[in-house]
C-alpha cells in the first residue's frame, strides 16, 4: 500500500482492495521516448484504493491527481474495455459520485476485479 493512503486513512478505516496500474503502460511511444522512466514513475506513484469506507486514488509525482469518495456518495463504478484490454485484463475505470461527479482513470489492471470488490462493501 502507498504512502499517500497510509498517511490519510481515518480511524477504524482499513484497505479492502488495492490496484494498480497495468503494465500495458510500458508500451507506447511515451514509454520508448523517456527510456521507460515516464511509466515507471507513473505506475509507482499512483493508488488505486478501496477501504472499508472510502474509494481512495491518487496519480502523480510532481503534479498530483486525487480522488476521495465516501462510498455512500459512489454511485456507481464503470469499467470499459476494448478487445485488447479484455483479452490482457486492464481498462478505464470511470467513478460516477452522487451530484455528478465523474472521474475516469485509464490502464487500470483488473479493473472488473475492482468494480466488484466495490460492489460487494455496497451490498
Amino acid at each position: 500500500m502507498g504512502s499517500y493512503v497510509n498517511s490519510n486513512l481515518i480511524k477504524d478505516e482499513r484497505v479492502v482492495y488495492e490496484a494498480g496500474l497495468h503494465w500495458i503502460n510500458f508500451i507506447s511511444l511515451r514509454a520508448l521516448f523517456t527510456l521507460f522512466i515516464a511509466p515507471l514513475i507513473d505506475r509507482l506513484t499512483s493508488e488505486f484504493v478501496i477501504t472499508n469506507r472510502r474509494i481512495v486514488i491518487k496519480q502523480g509525482l510532481v503534479s498530483r491527481r486525487t480522488l476521495e469518495l465516501n462510498l455512500s456518495k459512489v454511485e456507481s463504478v464503470n469499467v470499459d474495455q476494448g478487445i485488447l484490454g479484455r483479452i490482457l485484463d486492464y481498462g478505464t475505470i470511470t467513478v460516477i459520485g452522487t451530484g455528478g461527479t465523474r472521474e475516469s482513470f485509464a490502464d487500470i489492471a483488473a479493473p472488473l476485479e475492482f468494480r466488484k470488490q466495490f460492489q460487494q462493501l455496497c451490498a
